[in-house]
């Protein structure tokens, strides 16, 4: 469960946040995960509730966003958004194509209560 370890990770970047502008809790923490990041995204919620327990982000919620899956076709430059993968170019049927988008996972917005 790799997912453990992102959270683990987050923590890391949660409490820097926190301390970082004097805050005493964390209140909101928004991700957004990519549908090829390797995520899954029941999984990093169930490790986010079981992580938060006595720390600063102990009332925190979670909102998990997905990212579209885009890419661009190196034969007829089209660029496409999906939901999930593709084999090919649905415009010319070339499966040479690049990733721009959909195989990461970040931080997108962190709510913090501040004294």
């Amino acid at each position: 469960m790799h997912e453990l370890s992102l959270i683990s990770g987050l923590f890391t970047t949660l409490v820097e946040k926190a301390s970082e502008h004097k805050a005493r809790e964390v209140t909101l923490v928004t991700i957004r995960v990519g549908p090829l990041s390797g995520v899954v995204p029941e999984l990093l919620e169930s490790a986010f509730d079981m992580y938060k327990k006595e720390t600063i982000a102990a009332r925190a919620r979670l909102i998990i966003e997905p990212l579209p899956f885009i890419v661009r076709c190196r034969a007829c430059a089209t660029e496409t958004t999906r939901d999930n993968p593709i084999a090919a170019c649905p415009v010319c049927g070339s499966p040479d194509f690049d990733i721009i988008q959909g195989t990461e996972i970040f931080l997108d917005k962190l709510e913090l209560e501040i004294d």
